[in-house]
C-alpha cells in the first residue's frame, strides 16, 4: 500500500518525454492528486537518454526522491541506465523488444506493446498518451476526470486528434486496470481534494511571472540553459503585460541594454547562466558604479566553462557575490521553491529601485525545471513605487544623502541633467580624480549596506524548541531537505532554509552559537555556503553534505547522510 507513488519515464530525447509529464501531471492534478515532477537530460536534442520522475501523492510533495515504484522505458537501455535506483518492487513497464532480459530481472517486468495499441489507434504518435493511460489505470485514476484532462491538455488541436488521444488514453486505462488485478497491485492513493483548482508551476514560469509581478517591462537575454525559458515565457506574453523581449547578440549587449532601460525610467530584468554571467561582469560593475538598480536572474549550471550544461549545481554562490571589479553592495536572494521564486524575483525589482543597486535572484537547473501544484502565488499589497523624479535646474545625480540613496532622475523628465559615468565622479556625474571626492563617493555607495542588512531577509527555522543539531541549505536543497527531516523525525534536529544569502541576515549568528552542532548541505564541492558563514560569522561547521556530479540530491541521500553525521551523538 503507497500513498505516494513514484512514476520515472526514460527514453531517448525527441521521443516526447516532457510531454508524457505534463500530460500525466495534468491528469493526476486533475483528479485531485498532489504532483511534483522535475527532469534531467542530456545536453543534446536527439538520442541520448533522459527520463522525468512524476511523484503522485494525497498529501503535498516536493523533492526528488531515488525510489521508482513504477519505471516506464521508452527506449533500449532505459532501464539499465536507472539500474541504482530499481530495485524489486519497481513496476518495469515497456515493449519486450526494448527491454532486455537481463533489465527485466531487477524489477517486476510486464510487456506493454504502446506502439501497436497507437498504431492501432491512429498512428505512432498516440504511443505517449497510451503510456499515460497505461500508469492511470494501474493507479486507478479517475477515467472521466482523465479523459477531461487530455481533452484540454490537446485543446489546440483539431477535434480528430483530440478524439484519437482520449482513444489512447481508454485504451491505456483498460490494460493498465488489467495489469493491477493480474499482479495484485493496490495503492492507498486517494484525492485529496483541492490540487485540481491550484496552478501547477515550474521554477522558470515562477521567475517570470515574478518579473511581471515586480514591474518588469525590458528583458535582454542571450540563450544560454537553464536561463533561456525565462525569456522565452516572458517574450510569448509580451504583448499581453507590455514587455520588450530582445535578444542581443551576446552577453555584454543584454546587461548594458538592460542598464540602458533602467536609465531611460524602465525595469529591466537580464537572464543567463554561469559563463554568460561571466560576460556580464563589467556591466554588473558599471551598475555598481552609476547605482544603477539591475536585476540579473542566474540559472546555475555546474561548471567550469561549459561544464554539465543540462545539469544541475549550486556552483556560482561565491561567484555571484564577488563578480566585477571594484567594492559595491548588491542583493543576492536564493529561492528554495516555486512560491520563492516567484516572490523574490518581485521583491529583487523593488530592492533594486529603492537601493539602487544590483540584485541577483540565484537559481539552478533543478529548480527551474521542477513543478508541482500550489495555490496561485498572491501578490502583496506593497505597491510598486515609482522611485524616479522630476529633475529640477539644479538636479545632481549623486547628491549627499545619509542612506546612500540619492534621488534618481531619468533624461527628459524634468530640467535637470542626468550624468552618469563609469569613471569615478562627483555629486553631478562629473568625472574626477580628487582623492576626497572618491573617498565620499565609496563611502557615499556603502552607506546603503546598514540599510540592505536591516531589510534582509530572516534565515527560516523548522524544528523543535529542544532542538541541539543544526542543518543548514540554501536555495533549491529546501523541499528535499524538510522531506528528509520528516521521515527521520528526530526532533533534535532543526534546519534552517536561507533564501537570501547577500546580506546575510544578522540574527543568524544566535542561531549558530546556540547549536551544539552544525551540519551544512549544499550542491557543490568546496562548501562554498559554509566558507561564505565563516566569513561572516566567524563559525567553523561541524560537518558538510555535499554533491557536485550534476544532479540534486535525493530525500534518501539526505536522510542516510544526516543519520551518519548524527551518529556519534
Amino acid at each position: 500500500m503507497k500513498k505516494d507513488v513514484s512514476v520515472v519515464i526514460c527514453g531517448q530525447a525527441g521521443q516526447g518525454i516532457k510531454t508524457v509529464e505534463g500530460l500525466l501531471a495534468a491528469v493526476f492534478k486533475s483528479s485531485g492528486f498532489n504532483v511534483f515532477s522535475t527532469q534531467e537530460f542530456m545536453s543534446r536534442i536527439r538520442g541520448g537518454m533522459n527520463s522525468t520522475e512524476v511523484r503522485i501523492s494525497s498529501g503535498r510533495v516536493r523533492g526528488f526522491i531515488d525510489r521508482i515504484d513504477i519505471l516506464v522505458s521508452l527506449h533500449a537501455g532505459g532501464v539499465s541506465r536507472l539500474r541504482e535506483r530499481v530495485g524489486k518492487d519497481t513496476l518495469i513497464l515497456g515493449r519486450k523488444e526494448t527491454v532486455s532480459d537481463e533489465e527485466r530481472k531487477l524489477g517486476d517486468f510486464a510487456a506493454v506493446d504502446w506502439k501497436k495499441i497507437a498504431e492501432e489507434t491512429g498512428g505512432p504518435l498516440y504511443a505517449n498518451t497510451v503510456s499515460v493511460g497505461v500508469i492511470a489505470g494501474i493507479l486507478r485514476s479517475d477515467a472521466g476526470k482523465a479523459e477531461k484532462a487530455v481533452e484540454k491538455f490537446f485543446a489546440k488541436k483539431n477535434e480528430n486528434i483530440r478524439e484519437k488521444n482520449i482513444e489512447a488514453l481508454r485504451r491505456g486505462y483498460r490494460l493498465g486496470g488489467e495489469l493491477a488485478e493480474e499482479k495484485g497491485l493496490s495503492y492507498s492513493l486517494r484525492p485529496e481534494g483541492g490540487p485540481e483548482k491550484e496552478a501547477l508551476l515550474d521554477g522558470t514560469e515562477a521567475v517570470a511571472l515574478g518579473a511581471i509581478a515586480g514591474g518588469c517591462n525590458f528583458l535582454s537575454f542571450y540563450p544560454m540553459s537553464p536561463a533561456t525559458g525565462t525569456a522565452v515565457f516572458l517574450a510569448g506574453r509580451a504583448e499581453e503585460f507590455n514587455i520588450e523581449v530582445l535578444q542581443a547578440e551576446d552577453e555584454i549587449a543584454a546587461v548594458n541594454m538592460a542598464l540602458g532601460a533602467w536609465y531611460a525610467g524602465g525595469r529591466g530584468l537580464v537572464s543567463t547562466s554561469g559563463g554568460g554571467f561571466a560576460l556580464m561582469n563589467e556591466g554588473l560593475s558599471l551598475a555598481g558604479m552609476i547605482e544603477s538598480p539591475l536585476v540579473i536572474h542566474l540559472g546555475q549550471r555546474p561548471g567550469p566553462a561549459t561544464g554539465l550544461p543540462t545539469r544541475t549545481e549550486q556552483g556560482d554562490l561565491l561567484y555571484a557575490l564577488f563578480a566585477g571589479h571594484g567594492e559595491f553592495p548588491r542583493v543576492i536572494f536564493t529561492p528554495g521553491t516555486i512560491e520563492e521564486c516567484f516572490h523574490l524575483t518581485r521583491r529583487a525589482f523593488i530592492l533594486a529601485d529603492r537601493w539602487q543597486i544590483p540584485v541577483i535572484v540565484l537559481t539552478d537547473q533543478y529548480l527551474l525545471d521542477s513543478s508541482y501544484n500550489l495555490p496561485v502565488p498572491e501578490i502583496p499589497e506593497e505597491k510598486i513605487e515609482n522611485r524616479i523624479i522630476e529633475t529640477g535646474k539644479d538636479y545632481r545625480r549623486y547628491a549627499p544623502a545619509e542612506d546612500g540613496v540619492s534621488p534618481r532622475g531619468i533624461p527628459g523628465h524634468g530640467r535637470g541633467l542626468v550624468a552618469v559615468d563609469s569613471d569615478e565622479h562627483d555629486e553631478e556625474g562629473r568625472i574626477t580624480e580628487d582623492f576626497s571626492v572618491r573617498v565620499g563617493m565609496v563611502d557615499k555607495r556603502r552607506a546603503k549596506i546598514s540599510g540592505l542588512r536591516r531589510e534582509a531577509l530572516e534565515p527560516e527555522f523548522f524544528g523543535d524548541p529542544d532542538w541541539r543539531t543544526l542543518v543548514l541549505g540554501w536555495g533549491s536543497t529546501r523541499n528535499i531537505i524538510l522531506e528528509s527531516l520528516e521521515e527521520l523525525g528526530r526532533k533534535e534536529i532543526a534546519y534552517l532554509h536561507f533564501s537570501q544569502v547577500e546580506p546575510l541576515s544578522p540574527k543568524t549568528g544566535a542561531l549558530l552559537r546556540k547549536a551544539k552542532k552544525t551540519i551544512v548541505i549544499e550542491n557543490n564541492a568546496a562548501g562554498q555556503f559554509a566558507r561564505l558563514l565563516k566569513m561572516t560569522f566567524g563559525h567553523e561547521a561541524d560537518g558538510a553534505i555535499r554533491k557536485y556530479n550534476g544532479l540534486p540530491f535525493s530525500r534518501e541521500e539526505i536522510s542516510q547522510a544526516i543519520e551518519k553525521e548524527v551518529a556519534d551523538e
